[in-house]
Order: C-alpha cells, then structure tokens, then sequence
C-alpha cells in the first residue's frame, strides 16, 4: 500500500527515527531523512547500504522555518509528491521546576512543539492540493498523564497532542490524516542515554515504533487511527 510513496522523516540520524526511515523504505517508500547535524548524511548512506536507493539526506534544524521549508521544497524537487510527514525529533530534560533555565525550556518546546507545527504547516499546502496524505507524530504516554521532574517535556507532549487532534478536524475534509504515536520506555539515546544497555533489555525496540508508524501509515483510506499508545511490558504507569 505505501509502495512508491514518499515520506519525510524527520530525527532520523539514529534511534527511532532512523528505524522508521528504514522501515518505510522497507515498504517500497521513497525517503527525504532530515537530521539536525552531518550525521544524517551517514544515516542516508547506511540505509542506502540495505538496498535502499530514493533516499534523500536533508540537514536542517525543524525550529526554523526557512529550513523547514527548505526542506520540503526539496523533496517536492526531487520526488514531486509527498505522501507521509513523521514528525520524530524531539528532546527529553528531566528536572525539577526550579531547576531548569529558561533556555532550556525553551529549547524543548522549540524542537517538540515547534518542530511539529513548522513541519507540519509546510507539508499541508501540497497534501490539501493533491487531497491526500499522513502526518503522523512521535509524542509519549506522558501526552496522557505528568510525572515529577519532567515539566517541559511533558508540557510539550501535552501541546503536541492537541494540535494534532485540531489539526486532524481542521483537514479531515482534504482526505488528510493525522495521528499520535505515544510510546512508554523506548530503548534508545533520549534525554542523552544510550541505546542498548541492559538496563533497558526488557523495554521497547525502535522497531517497535517504527511498526506501528506502518501500521499508521498504511490503514486503508476510510480508517482513521487517532493515536496509539503501547508500553513494555515491565512498565507501572498510571492509567488516563
């Protein structure tokens, strides 16, 4: 079903968001991967390295709005269309309230917040024109409920969430679909951790996440999926 379409993927430099790219290309879609830093260059060439050919490696910062616009115009250029927008990056700090700077709240609401709104903005002209298109985003389970020391990230879960239940009323009409994807524990580098320690064994996989971005990504165009939210196994979390 996602044979031949485009995706953009952005954080896809390592973790989640290079697993969803791979994944998607997996599924005969074509790839614009965005990452903030020079590593996604390396990205593209690994997963070119699967067999993978239409990958297109954009470096560019998705709180800009000229980059991001950048961006999307051109994966228009070099592929004419674009069907699915994973809005991945985002940053994790967890700290109590007076502990944390400005700057760093900031920081986190400019990556999870406004990355998603500029990434998202950019992409509806050519889906509302073509009426057709995803735009599903990489939140969390604490989109559902807070915990202590987590303010900002939770905060901009919560903003996340939102907008993309508005956003899905407010194009619904153009055959656009929008969706949160909220996981638990994810064995992966956020808030500066590392990927794979054993620690983490018993949490979820990037593969984990990047399977229900296709599951998503390819329900049939009558169906709409709001959102999904899964958890490992081992983890106590409240119920909303």
């Amino acid at each position: 079903m996602l044979k031949g379409q485009v995706a953009i993927v952005t954080g896809a430099s390592r973790g989640i968001g290079k697993e969803i790219a791979i994944k998607l290309a997996e599924q005969g879609m074509k790839l614009a991967v965005i990452g903030s830093s020079e590593d996604i260059h390396k990205s593209a060439v690994d997963i070119k390295g699967k067999g993978f050919a239409d990958v297109l490696p954009i470096q560019a910062d998705i709180s800009n709005e000229a980059q991001v616009k950048e961006a999307v115009e051109r994966t228009l250029q070099e592929y004419k269309q674009i069907d699915l927008l994973v809005n991945n990056a985002g940053v994790g700090f967890f700290k109590q309230v007076d502990k944390t700077t400005l700057e760093e709240w900031k920081k986190v609401f400019e990556v999870n917040v406004q990355g998603v709104f500029l990434g998202s903005k950019s992409v509806l002209p050519h889906m509302k024109e073509r009426k057709s298109g995803t735009i599903i985003t990489i939140s969390s389970d604490v989109a559902r409920y807070t915990i202590p020391n987590g303010s900002a990230y939770t905060a901009t879960k919560y903003a996340v969430q939102g907008f993309s239940g508005s956003l899905a009323q407010e194009v619904r009409e153009y055959g656009i679909r929008v969706g949160t994807i909220n996981p638990g524990m994810v064995d992966t580098y956020f808030a500066e951790s590392e990927q794979g320690l054993e620690e983490k064994k018993d949490w979820l996989k990037v593969e984990d996440i990047a399977n229900a971005v296709i599951y998503m990504a390819s329900a049939p165009k009558h169906m709409m999926i709001d959102e999904i939210v899964l958890h490992p196994f081992v983890q106590d979390y409240p119920i909303a």
